[in-house]
């Protein structure tokens, strides 16, 4: 495990503005000259792609649920080369599941423990002044054992209003890193599964350097540097091997939501990895031993899609004698057809009978623990595999087989079995890792 130091930006909740403070210090202390490699506590797609605009070099998922001692620290030695770390927490620092994972409850609290990365807070200070550092005393002492570096307070009102939350910070024996105005342009644009996606964003370069310029003039860079701390640990795990050799793999606004530690560890293996673009009406290359469909925003783009006359015929011809796999959005590309939110039928590949709607949103989150009936691209009948489901869609018809026995993180069955229909399987979970239970 990476004996570099580190910091996990952490919050109270979700909507804090702890991605604002993360992506401006990654650029700021990049800017200083300094190597940073980022990271995200959890099992978020969407954010590490953020970072690697930021710092330059590719973010990885940190989970304490879904990963065991051998695979954090693998991942954690991607850092190897840097000269600090920086992780971005997943919604409150102590949130996670009841039931304990393959070596915790996927706190980001427990990745910043199992680091040794001191915690910075960052606290909306909005409608409060001294009594904002009850709350943060709160956080500092609910785990004796977590490092904790300070608290960066942000949505200020006024210097009296800073002037004052400072003092309840000082009788707190809390240490302030750092004050931010109140600015209501400092928000990432969102939708319905939170950030949209980095290629998404109409200027993200502009808006990235702005951060590090509005981190640069209210928190002090120097003390956030200064209290990184990390512990030294051997890597005695390896990154996830690849389910094929010649992996065509759907990548576009579409398709994006694969974890960057898969990737890795297909590319180390010796995989070749071969993109296309469905939304380019792209057909996957006709030599590849496996085409996989990565979960993203089909819902968005179903018109496009149904219209992708060669990317689907390409899928057809892979499927007769080669596998595919499709995760949530990949695996409702997979199906007959796909729903939107306006109720307008768009049809799919029709490799599988899957039929999904939005037009009536269902929530689904969280982790998933699958044992599967049948093969899997890299996987045979019986592997317990660990993952996250995250989307909105509805399910109004899964007639083909079950791809495996699925149940969320404390052992309760979903109903979202997945499907296999000959060399074609799909997922509504996102995969992480083997279950090395």
């Amino acid at each position: 495990m990476t004996d570099r130091p580190g910091l996990l930006i952490s919050a109270p909740s979700s909507g804090t503005g702890k991605t604002t403070v993360m992506l401006g210090l990654l650029r700021a202390l990049r800017e200083d000259g300094l190597a940073v490699q980022p990271f995200k506590s959890g099992p978020d797609y969407i954010d590490p792609a953020f970072h690697l605009a930021a710092a330059g070099r590719a973010s990885f998922n940190l989970d304490t649920w879904a990963m065991d001692g051998g695979l954090l620290s693998a991942i954690a030695a991607q850092a190897e080369g840097a000269d600090i770390c920086v992780a971005e927490g997943s919604m409150g620092l102590y949130d996670g599941v009841a039931t304990r994972g393959q070596s915790g409850f996927g706190s980001s609290a427990e990745t910043a423990q199992r680091m040794g990365w001191p915690v910075v807070l960052v606290l909306d200070v909005g409608g409060q002044a001294q009594s904002a550092a009850a709350t943060a005393l709160g956080f500092a002492r609910y785990a004796p054992d977590l490092p904790f570096a300070g608290v960066i307070l942000n949505r200020v009102a006024s210097a009296r209003h800073e002037r004052l939350t400072r003092l309840g910070m000082e009788r707190a024996g809390l240490t302030v890193l750092g004050a931010l105005p109140r600015r209501g342009d400092l928000t990432l644009p969102e939708r319905h599964l939170g950030l949209i996606q980095a290629v998404e964003h109409p200027d993200l370069e502009a808006a990235i350097a702005g951060y590090a310029t509005f981190l640069r003039d209210h928190v002090d860079l120097e003390a956030l540097r200064s209290a990184a701390l990390g512990q030294s640990r051997p890597n005695t795990g390896a990154l996830p091997t690849p389910p094929a050799q010649r992996i065509a793999l759907a990548r576009d606004a579409a398709f994006s939501f694969t974890y960057p530690h898969l990737l890795k560890g297909w590319r180390d293996a010796g995989a070749e990895i071969l993109p296309f673009s469905p939304l380019a009406d792209e057909a996957p290359a006709p030599d590849a031993d496996l085409v996989w469909l990565p979960g993203g925003y089909p819902e968005l783009h179903a018109g496009t899609l149904a219209a992708a006359e060669q990317f689907r015929a390409g899928l057809c011809k892979h499927a007769a004698t080669r596998p595919i796999h499709g995760e949530c959005g990949g695996y409702m590309a997979l199906g007959a057809a796909l729903i939107d939110k306006e109720g307008v039928r768009h049809q799919m590949a029709g490799l599988l009978g899957l039929v999904t709607s939005y037009e009536k949103r269902k929530f689904h989150l969280g982790y998933r623990r699958a044992v599967l009936d049948a093969p899997m691209p890299g996987f045979r009948p019986g592997s317990a595999l660990r993952g996250h489901e995250f989307h909105y869609s509805t399910i109004l018809d899964q007639p083909d087989a079950p791809l495996a026995q699925v149940a969320d993180a404390d052992g309760n069955p979903v109903p979202e079995t997945g499907s296999r229909r000959g060399h074609v399987s799909g997922t509504f979970f996102h995969l992480i890792t083997p279950d090395a239970a």
